[in-house]
């Protein structure tokens, strides 16, 4: 007779654990999470966190945890049925195994939204999970960092909840630990932190910046991708948390070494971190100047291709604004302007190309002789392009046009500035031919190269159609009802800037063209040549 009543004991028990396993099995797969949703699996699974089977417990966590990482609105339903609060007495109470599923289902739940995050953050799950990071267990320590990284991800208030339970000190204590999925989990999660604010970056710097930079020393390429983006993430914030990761680096060649690693992803990474570090400072910049950095960026961009090229490029743009040595490293090292020129010609993304413009402007502002040497690899043109075209972006066009600035400025290759003349707008029209009239007064072989490629006639058309269109805008002013709004009175002036700008363009051709000798402007004047014309027609048909 007892046995019968322990059959049935045994069978209810059974039936649970195959309950739990099977949902645990289907949850799995997404195309049957609002099946379970619609059945009320959430509150059937509910009383089994607290069954007095172990085993039962750890697969009903594991269930909720599959159901909520596939679905908000699951996540949203273990809220609401209140099993944050039976995970969280697990987390101080219950075996390691459990302990990890109920870590999970936190993380699943926290993942979707800064409100859930915040729901766990006000349900007391941050205590227990940090004391989940002593545990003897290194899988437990694990899956709690995770979980609070999740959390922190979100926001800065979310994190600073995170720091202010002292987890901080406990992820680092992971980072000493021999489980290297450990190391890598921690350091996701001190990235996560260290992401929103300079008050969480010097938290976590001033508690462990030693320990993260000696680990870019490890082989293990997951943990090096994690590393190096954390130190960039500490390193944007300001030139304060900047100086605490170089002063933990000492020499920069870890990070150099980084950004010639087989993995796409590390160099990646580490060029991010670079940039962070050097766009603070000249002083800066100049610590990695001295080991080679310039080398190392060049080949970085000649070996990548897409988004991955962007903070390469625009680390060369920072080191070259601070120095014209830095600028004419650049030059010198025969691979970094070309590609540059490349990431503007063939790359797809905007900001590459933003990225480029603000690099070889840099590099350009500082003499003559840099923005004659990037002038000559044919990058003003293209430049020109992006600046001109309705397809480029704000930011691309605002690139564009003060690289454009830096070189025009600068710039005493006539050959180089001739293909915008016909094409610039008129504001850039008149930087170029202000370098024209410089360059004509200073160099007799400029100007016997701007006659033998044919720059004066080409000249003389654009002061005749200036003209024309300029005698054209005055035509419509006179043409105009004098209307006293703002908004005409506005537009008055808006033409009169525009007249000036047409008298400045023509005044500065009529000074270039005085620089050559009379004999060559009637040559090529217009005028001069349709009345010898007409001279030579009146005498053939008198004769």
């Amino acid at each position: 007779m007892s046995r019968s009543i322990l059959q049935v004991f045994e069978d209810y028990q059974k039936s649970r654990m195959t309950f739990v396993q099977t949902i645990a099995e289907l949850a799995v797969r997404p195309q049957n999470i609002d099946t379970l949703h619609s059945a009320g699996v959430i509150g059937l699974l509910k009383p089994l966190l607290i069954d007095s089977v172990p085993a039962i417990q750890q697969s009903a966590a594991l269930a909720i945890g599959r159901l909520a990482n596939h679905s908000e609105d699951l996540a949203e339903s273990v809220i609401q049925n209140d099993i944050i609060s039976q995970l969280i007495y697990s987390l101080s109470n219950q075996n390691r195994f459990f302990k990890k599923a109920s870590c999970y289902v936190l993380r699943a739940v926290a993942k979707h939204s800064p409100q859930l995050s915040e729901d766990i953050v006000n349900s007391g799950a941050l205590e227990p999970l940090v004391n989940c990071l002593e545990d003897f267990d290194a899988t437990v320590k694990e899956s709690s960092a995770w979980a609070l990284g999740y959390i922190a991800k979100h926001n800065e208030r979310l994190a600073t909840h995170v720091k202010d339970a002292k987890a901080i000190e406990g992820l680092v204590l992971c980072l000493k630990e021999p489980e290297i999925s450990l190391k890598r989990c921690a350091t996701q999660t001190l990235s996560y932190i260290a992401q929103h604010s300079e008050n969480l970056a010097l938290a976590l710097a001033e508690n462990g910046i030693d320990i993260i930079v000696n680990l870019l020393n490890d082989n293990d390429v997951q943990l090096k991708r994690n590393v190096c983006l954390l130190l960039g993430n500490i390193t944007k914030h300001s030139i304060t948390t900047s100086n605490l990761v170089i002063s933990a680096l000492g020499k920069p060649t870890k990070l150099i070494y980084c950004l010639k690693d087989p993995d796409l992803t590390v160099r990646k990474n580490a060029s991010f971190c670079i940039l962070e570090i050097v766009n603070k400072s000249n002083k800066s910049a100049e610590k990695f100047v001295d080991v080679g950095i310039v080398a190392a960026l060049s080949d970085y961009i000649t070996n990548v291709k897409g988004e991955s090229r962007l903070y390469g490029i625009l680390s060369l743009g920072f080191i070259a604004h601070y120095d014209e040595t830095y600028a004419k490293n650049i030059i010198t090292y025969k691979k970094a302007i070309p590609q540059l020129r490349d990431a503007l010609n063939s790359e797809t993304l905007p900001q590459v190309k933003s990225a480029a413009c603000f690099a070889l402007g840099n590099i350009a502002k500082h003499t003559q002789q840099n923005a004659g040497d990037v002038a000559e690899h044919n990058v003003l043109p293209l430049i020109l392009y992006y600046y001109i075209s309705n397809e480029s972006t704000e930011e691309l066009k605002k690139k564009a046009k003060i690289a454009l600035k830096h070189i025009i400025k600068f710039c005493n290759n006539i050959q180089a500035m001739d293909p915008l003349l016909s094409v610039a707008p008129k504001k850039i029209m008149k930087m170029i031919l202000n370098q024209y009239l410089n360059c004509f007064k200073s160099s007799g072989n400029d100007k016997k190269l701007f006659l033998k490629n044919g720059g004066f006639p080409k000249l003389m058309d654009i002061k005749d159609k200036l003209t024309n269109e300029k005698e054209q805008r005055e035509k419509e002013m006179k043409d105009k009802t004098n209307n006293i709004s703002n908004n005409s009175q506005f537009k008055e002036n808006m033409d009169k800037k525009e007249l000036a700008l047409f008298e400045d363009i023509i005044r500065l051709i009529e000074e270039i063209s005085s620089q050559f000798s009379d004999d060559i402007a009637k040559y090529y004047n217009k005028d001069e040549m349709k009345k010898k014309i007409d001279e030579f027609c009146k005498e053939n048909a008198e004769n």
